[in-house]
């Protein structure tokens, strides 16, 4: 049953941004309120709906983008900037609480830079047949179609024109698209998601918009159609060409707060190992100071990694094997000759292979994560092994967003060798 005019008192933000407070039945989530709030709200079983604030906190600020609540691309814009780290760093540390680790957490670092290099827009046609483009409203399926977006950086301002152009001569496919769009030094990147194998006329007709957009690639599901410039991505010294739609992180600068991270936390290692390592993110920047051993289940982005590290100036021996360390990860005895060992996961992290890292001797382990309940899991059975989890820092490179990353560090005391006993004659 909806009750259309339920008054709650906010408590605090959830982990995915919305306002919680407590009603009759349990837990309420309302999006777009905020902590010591009171509001008026449509309360439909977990679910409210704002309606009106009657006491706004302290904290409440104007949100950034006009488009705010209605495109359900970020969360939280009306929370200000001290209390919105609080919230984002607390995220990272009620998920360690939860698993019970017990670790110190650094004050959230802002990472956003200049915005998002790269965008995923949705195109859905109209009843009329014409596309509309854009995301996804906020709690539907409908798009919201848009201007402009804020947190884009400046490198896509022609992404949007783009993906329009290209969604305008599919459309008589009426699928729902995917149009993956990246800032690279040669220009935008575009993958399309969703419409299948094409026949001549369509790919010729995307080609031909693909030197009016003057995009550097244009693919279809990872299948270049033409690749007018290398997409080409600096890490480190290296310039990579990442396979189309291969894994990237969401903004220049998180990459470089990562792996900065990261290369703390080596430190003078002199023998790496770089599981899950996609395009080379932390590989590439290892390798000015350490022979590394890259391994990645995705042979495309493995690839690029080890291309980019054959043409690149001053770098030290980067080798590469392709395999699923979620079916078969690198067992206790292959990890033994490594000083430090970076992984970074998918969402679903890392268990397989924590489980055979807690049995090595490595003495540095540096963990990046998009999520902090699986790095928390992990993290559980590293320190289980015999780790010390010396410091957890979170990352925020998706503004507005309940999304945060997180690189935690890792150290194993030395073993000592066991005593022999004296036998007494």
């Amino acid at each position: 049953m909806i009750e259309l005019n339920a008054l709650l008192d906010i408590e605090k933000l959830g982990a995915r941004g919305e306002g919680v407070s407590r009603g009759p039945h349990g837990l309420i989530f309302t999006p777009y309120a905020l902590p010591g709030e009171k509001i008026r709200a449509e309360v439909d079983g977990e679910r409210g709906k704002l309606v009106e604030v009657l006491a706004p906190s302290p904290d409440r600020v104007a949100a950034l983008c006009p488009h705010f609540t209605q495109c359900g691309g970020c969360a939280v814009q009306t929370l200000a900037e001290p209390a919105y780290r609080a919230w984002k760093g607390g995220l990272v540390a009620e998920a360690l609480r939860n698993a019970g680790v017990d670790a110190e957490v650094a004050p959230l670092l802002a990472a956003w830079g200049a915005g998002r290099r790269r965008a995923t827009f949705h195109s859905r046609n109209d009843q009329r047949g014409e596309p509309h483009i854009g995301f996804m409203r906020a709690r539907s399926h409908r798009i919201f179609e848009l201007d402009s977006c804020p947190i884009l950086a400046p490198e896509m301002a022609g992404a949007l024109p783009a993906a329009r152009r290209v969604a305008e001569i599919l459309k008589s496919l009426d699928k729902p698209l995917d149009l993956v769009v990246t800032a690279s030094l040669g220009g935008l990147d575009l993958d399309l998601r969703g419409c299948g194998q094409l026949d001549f006329a369509l790919e010729q007709a995307l080609i031909a918009a693909a030197a009016e957009l003057n995009l550097a690639r244009l693919s279809n599901h990872g299948l270049a159609l033409i690749e007018r410039r290398a997409p080409q991505i600096a890490i480190g010294r290296a310039r990579v060409t990442p396979p189309p739609g291969a894994f990237l992180q969401a903004t220049a600068a998180g990459e470089e707060a990562l792996a900065n991270l990261v290369l703390d936390a080596a430190g003078e290692a002199k023998r790496t190992a770089d599981l899950f390592c996609g395009v080379g993110t932390f590989a590439l920047r290892l390798a000015e100071k350490a022979e590394v051993f890259c391994v990645e289940s995705d042979g495309g982005a493995l690839a690029a990694c080890l291309r980019s590290a054959r043409e690149a100036q001053g770098l030290r021996s980067i080798k590469g094997e392709r395999r699923d360390l979620s079916a078969r990860p690198l067992l206790a005895a292959e990890l033994a000759p490594f000083d430090a060992v970076v992984f970074d996961p998918p969402r679903a992290g890392a268990e397989a292979q924590a489980r055979e890292l807690a049995k090595s001797g490595v003495p540095t382990l540096a963990g990046v994560s998009c999520n902090s309940q699986t790095f928390a899991r992990d993290a559980k059975i590293l320190i289980e092994g015999g780790y010390r989890l010396e410091r957890v820092t979170p990352v925020d490179q998706f503004l507005f967003s309940p999304h945060v990353e997180l690189v935690g560090v890792f150290r194993k005391a030395p073993q000592k060798p066991a005593r022999k006993r004296r036998l007494l004659g």
